[in-house]
């Protein structure tokens, strides 16, 4: 791209970003991030990118999920793991409901700085900015700790090169080997309470058993023992992205070192914004949230800045509306893109339009809102005749109590049992998975009934 540099959004109106107040120090913390390595390679970013084209065109389905905003406090291997292992089993019953593959991309690695509603928030009547992810400031309620510091950059520089070097050795090393992760699945679906999931868990079993007695093992196939897994995160902080900027030898292209895909979320999409202004330019898959206000004029402004070339695997949409208002807005989006003849991935988040206040003081997200969002986004795509290419999760792989509902009802009254999230509440393990196995219903909706007959 001839007419973009990487520094051309410092010119352009910026929100949900902080001011820091030692510029010498944030100066001093871009000229070190510019020197490090970059967090992932060009090439696994045009591999992405790749199978994303396949999504767009019915041929993949995307799954991802992780962490409203990672936490420098709740770092560890386990953690890692837990959110990876889920979503390997959430892959697997996805895989069986779409009879494609599931490309899987965890927000991790990255998903370090939130937006907020409101610059500042108060407690016992004392105010103070509000908390933007430990990239940006401290969760403590204290002046010192929401001061923004430049140096927690080079802090979540160094987590996110861990994380990525725990999650290839997960996906690359025999963790993932598709017969230990069914295992998985089977733990979930033998509980007195996932009857109606264990027929889809049998008929998964069914078909690795014949795959086996067909000679076709985890020994002799490399694609049953490891998985290509990739990271996102929205692209935020773009003092961060920038510094992480590479040029790719290559092809000449430039890439965002920061993450394999980065998005673009629903209150930093202004089309003449910094954030429109750093993403376009970059080669990365990218993502655009899209809520109730964004208009199709804004949407044909967007794709022609973010996917001039109408790129297949370039541009995923990603649909957050709310339960009970899909009908409401995805339509004209939905006709936007095919009067422009637009090559997108549309994906639905039924996560951020359905957080409510429950009775017991807590922000939280009852399931039977996620699915109903989910289910009506899968109903609307089937009207138009278009595909719905994948699902958005804020989910995590640990026992969490901070979303209601599911199989193992999570009552009001226990959101304080095990409530951690510093920001947006998450799915747990149970939730998640219970989740993946009511999309996979959906998916097989949208099937031809001899596909379905075959796959049974």
């Amino acid at each position: 791209m001839t007419d973009w540099v990487k520094t051309a959004w410092r010119n352009k109106p910026r929100v949900q970003m902080p001011d820091y107040t030692d510029e010498a120090a944030l100066n001093a913390v871009e000229a070190q991030l510019a020197k490090y390595p970059p967090l992932v390679f060009a090439g696994e970013a045009r591999t992405l990118k790749r199978d994303l084209a396949k999504a767009s065109r019915g041929e993949a389905f995307l799954l991802q999920g992780g962490d409203c905003a990672e936490s420098f406090a709740e770092f560890g291997g386990d953690q890692i793991r837990d959110t990876f292992k889920v979503m390997l089993q959430m892959a697997m019953v996805l895989t069986f409901g779409a009879k494609v593959p599931v490309i899987k991309v965890g927000r991790m690695a990255g998903q370090f700085a939130k937006p907020r509603s409101a610059a500042t928030e108060t407690s016992n009547g004392v105010e103070l900015p509000s908390y933007r992810g430990d990239i940006i400031n401290g969760f403590d309620f204290t002046p010192e700790a929401r001061i923004p510091d430049p140096n927690r950059m080079l802090q979540a520089y160094t987590q996110a090169a861990a994380s990525l070097n725990l999650l290839r050795a997960f996906s690359k090393g025999g963790f993932a080997d598709i017969h230990r992760v069914h295992a998985w699945t089977l733990g979930f679906t033998e509980a007195d309470e996932a009857e109606k999931y264990r027929d889809m868990a049998n008929r998964i079993q069914d078909s690795l058993d014949f795959m086996k007695a067909a000679g076709i093992t985890s020994e002799n196939n490399h694609d049953l023992h490891t998985v290509d897994f990739y990271t996102s995160h929205e692209a935020l902080l773009l003092e961060y992205e920038e510094a992480l900027t590479r040029v790719d030898s290559t092809t000449g292209a430039t890439i965002a070192g920061s993450g394999h895909m980065i998005w673009i979320g629903d209150r930093t999409r202004q089309p003449d914004g910094a954030h429109v202004e750093f993403c376009r330019g970059v080669q990365n898959p990218i993502g655009l949230k899209c809520g109730p206000t964004t208009t199709a004029e804004d949407l044909k402004v967007l794709m022609s800045k973010l996917n001039p070339e109408n790129e297949a695997g370039r541009l995923t949409l990603i649909a957050r509306f709310g339960a009970g208002k899909v009908a409401d807005h995805l339509p004209r989006l939905i006709e936007t893109v095919k009067a422009e003849g637009a090559k997108v991935v549309w994906s639905c988040d039924p996560m951020h339009g359905n957080t409510i206040k429950s009775d017991s003081g807590y922000k939280t997200r009852p399931f039977d809102m996620v699915l109903a969002e989910v289910q009506e986004f899968f109903a609307v795509h089937r009207d138009h005749g278009t595909i719905p290419g994948g699902v958005h999760f804020e989910m995590t792989g640990k026992d969490v109590t901070e979303c209601t509902g599911g199989l193992r009802a999570v009552t009001d009254e226990n959101l304080a049992d095990r409530y951690h999230t510093a920001c947006d509440p998450r799915l747990n393990a149970s939730q998640a998975l219970e989740l993946a196995f009511l999309v996979a219903e959906e998916l097989q909706k949208g099937q031809a009934p001899e596909e379905i007959a075959v796959s049974a």
